[in-house]
């Protein structure tokens, strides 16, 4: 559960900006997500290579400009 405290002068605005970022972080909204469909565990671990392979490509230390 998240406990937003609401300061003295903090307009609504501020305090559901904290909310948000605070929600965003605990990754409860992406969970719920990745469980609405069933991947196969061949899948995720192609995605996650093909996901390595790209980053390494783009940040590498290799990378000649």
């Amino acid at each position: 559960m998240l406990i937003i405290n609401v300061k003295e002068n903090e307009s609504i605005d501020k305090a559901l900006k904290r909310f948000k970022k605070k929600f965003e972080k605990t990754g409860v909204l992406r969970q719920l997500r990745s469980r609405t469909a069933f991947t196969k565990p061949s899948i995720k671990r192609r995605t996650q290579v093909i996901k390595a392979s790209y980053k390494e490509r783009m940040y590498g230390t290799h990378n000649e400009q």
